[in-house]
């Protein structure tokens, strides 16, 4: 016990020095860690860098800026630093065939970056899932969808599906479609319509909005209906128009077929 307690006494002697440098460094690290990253995107919001670069920069710059942290850190506690790079080498190695996953995230996220199919504050459709950019990040990209929903979606699936991205035109088509009575004039309702189009202050005048007949229903005359808005007022020009469509038919006296409830006498 006597020989195991001078051996402890001599290790605690030997390494506390080298434990609280050691423990000094990764603290001071970390903070100036914070400290540069947020300078960068400073320096880079100063330079009007897209703001989809500098959060993804940004990310990539502090893990590669603790990664040396942490090598410097075990460097200070005697750990060979040649040493501890084969050791790296070999457990990335293993890391990297468990972690497949996460390295195409890494990748997807790289890609996004590089060929920019869409940035923060678009609206887009991937992977069944529809709302506006809040975050792309390393691995994942953010997603708020209509409901106010957070959608977190894995950068990997993200570059290898299909996206629609609905801002990047600066312009929508509104689709719509109303059916009218088989009694009602064609050429009035067109109008009835058109002006209901050209009425809304939001309804872009280029392109010019269309009315025509889309089909000739089983019970009905369909028309479709197509007015244009700037991406921000989509859904104002859409459920703008199906109202006031409803409320132009009403006083032109053209009717809206529906269905009847039959009575049967008994």
């Amino acid at each position: 016990m006597e020989q195991y307690t001078e051996k402890f006494k001599e290790l605690l002697i030997n390494y506390t020095p080298k434990l609280l440098t050691a423990l000094a460094i990764l603290i001071v690290g970390l903070f100036a860690i914070k400290l540069i990253v947020k300078g960068s995107k400073k320096i880079m919001k100063k330079q009007d860098v897209d703001i989809t670069l500098q959060k993804f920069l940004g990310d990539l710059f502090s893990w590669a800026l603790k990664a040396l942290l942490f090598v410097t850190v075990i460097s200070k506690l005697g750990v060979a630093t040649t040493s501890f790079a084969a050791i790296i080498g070999a457990a990335g190695l293993a890391i990297g065939l468990a972690l497949q996953g996460s390295l195409s995230n890494f990748a997807g996220g790289a890609l996004i970056m590089i060929f920019r199919p869409f940035k923060v504050g678009d609206l887009i459709e991937a992977q069944g899932i529809v709302g506006v950019v809040k975050e792309i990040q390393i691995f994942t990209t953010h997603i708020n969808t209509p409901g106010n929903k957070l959608a977190i979606i894995p950068n990997g699936s993200l570059s290898n599906g299909n996206i629609i991205n609905y801002t990047a035109e600066g312009k929508l088509r509104v689709d719509l479609t109303f059916g009218v009575s088989y009694d009602a004039d064609i050429k009035k309702t067109k109008d009835v319509l058109m002006n209901v189009l050209t009425s809304n202050p939001k309804t872009l005048k280029d392109p010019a909005p269309t009315v025509n007949v889309s089909e000739l229903a089983d019970s009905s005359v369909n028309f479709a209906v197509r007015p244009w808005a700037n991406t921000a007022d989509y859904w104002d020009v859409y459920f703008e128009t199906t109202e006031n469509v409803k409320i132009a038919l009403d006083k032109a006296g053209i009717e809206i077929p529906y269905p009847h409830a039959v009575e049967i006498q008994k």
